[in-house]
């Protein structure tokens, strides 16, 4: 065995390939093929991609499945605390140990195909879900969609729950291109489904061409949300449902993306039947860290973690907040990506945000306290603004200065919350 221990499989991973990430599935084919991990497997498969969305859709799936009786998996990516995460059987993290077996045999079946990290922990997965003998896998894809290494897997099921932009080196400057991108987890005579409201014309046109069964948010199926936050769902090609519970997770935009996993349940609902109560009780369990993850203080301060990194995500997560008031201030803490637009992230937020503690970010294009200032600058110099080296340090610099009834916001990509969970673990 080439390592013994995960920490050591995972530090090598990094460095095997050229670059961290590469769109070839030629590579990663090849060694699926030596496993005998093949493009069809012994199990259902719903690929999810999406510029904002996916982990969330993920999540809904697996709860609601998974209250439904059926033995689900799940594959994520990033993680925040645990490489572990990423891969759930039965709701649960698989462990360590079957990690590193799982590399073990990707590694011995390689030969001199290089490998790249996010690679191995696709095929690491598929391996640990045959081992498992489940019913139905969810697989989040991890940049784009059609070059994207769980692409390599035909789905019985995709979807696509927005598209904006992001990864523009990878994936192209503009929707169209990204969504066509995108359109590349469809597959000819399965269920297609789109949870943007405003699709680009070429991931519907991608879908048509190749026989997709496209379900569109707004026309094909639609849902409406009430006084009390109960919301009805309909389809005229599927069941309708009333009074559904707010999904647990938080914030107006999830109800578009449950409406859309509602249509993924429908439309495959002839093998996999879910009785409504599963549907119900799904949407009321599934948990997301990360995603407006509270934690109340005892000192009556509120923190406020959250992953949004695009100028969407940041839209979508300023206006949770403007949902949900508090007494005092916010404060936010933010780092981000270099490539990421960081002045539209930040211009989506600074309506809600009274005070900024920025910092670098200390990780493969992490950004810089300094550009982030610059960018700041360039909204309004006299913005009430703070930089610290880490994140851990702005978190504790606006810490001090939060009083009783204030809020504080952590937030600019999965490194900063990862960074801010463990903050939370230190200074609390």
């Amino acid at each position: 065995m080439r390592f013994n221990h995960l920490s050591d499989w995972l530090a090598w991973q990094e460095t095997l390939h050229y670059k961290t990430v590469d769109f070839d599935l030629e590579r990663i084919g090849r060694v699926a093929a030596r496993l005998g991990k093949d493009t069809k497997l012994p199990f259902s498969i719903i690929s999810v991609a999406g510029t904002n969305g996916k982990g969330s859709c993920v999540a809904l799936l697996e709860s609601i499945f998974g209250r439904a009786g059926y033995r689900v998996g799940a594959y994520t990516s990033p993680h925040l605390l645990r490489y572990n995460e990423r891969i759930r059987i039965m709701g649960h993290e698989v462990s360590d140990e079957a990690l590193v077996e799982a590399f073990e045999e990707i590694d011995r079946a390689r030969g001199d195909t290089t490998l790249t990290y996010f690679e191995f922990g696709t095929l690491a997965a598929v391996i640990l879900f045959c081992r498992a003998k489940l019913d139905l896998v969810v697989l989040e894809v991890g940049v784009g969609g059609r070059l994207d290494a769980v692409n390599l897997f035909d789905a019985d099921l995709a979807l696509v729950t927005t598209v904006g932009i992001d990864h523009v080196a990878w994936l192209g400057q503009d929707r169209e291109a990204i969504g066509r991108e995108k359109a590349g987890i469809y597959r000819p005579g399965c269920p297609a489904i789109c949870g943007d409201p405003d699709p680009p014309i070429s991931l519907l046109d991608h879908a048509r061409s190749i026989g997709a069964f496209l379900y569109r948010i707004g026309k094909d199926f639609s849902f409406s949300v009430g006084a009390t936050g109960k919301w009805h769902w309909d389809s005229p090609k599927g069941n309708s449902y009333r009074d559904l519970p707010k999904p647990a997770l938080a914030g107006r935009h999830q109800t578009q993306n449950a409406a859309a996993v509602l249509m993924a349940i429908e439309s495959i609902r002839d093998r996999f039947p879910i009785s409504e109560e599963a549907l119900r009780h799904g949407l009321d369990a599934a948990a997301l860290p990360g995603r407006f993850q509270v934690f109340e203080g005892k000192e009556g301060i509120t923190r406020i973690l959250d992953v949004a990194h695009n100028p969407e995500a940041a839209r979508m997560l300023a206006r949770t907040l403007q949902d949900s008031p508090c007494d005092g201030r916010t404060l936010a803490v933010f780092a981000i990506l270099e490539d990421k637009d960081i002045e539209a992230v930040l211009r989506a937020m600074w309506p809600v945000v009274n005070a900024w503690y920025v910092s670098n970010l200390d990780t493969p294009r992490g950004g810089t306290a300094r550009s982030i200032m610059m960018a700041m600058s360039r909204i309004d110099s006299n913005v009430h603004r703070h930089s610290a080296n880490t994140v851990s340090d702005a978190y504790a610099m606006a810490l001090r200065s939060a009083r009783e009834g204030d809020r504080i916001v952590i937030f600019g990509s999965f490194h900063t919350v990862s960074e801010g969970l463990k903050s939370l673990e230190i200074v609390k």
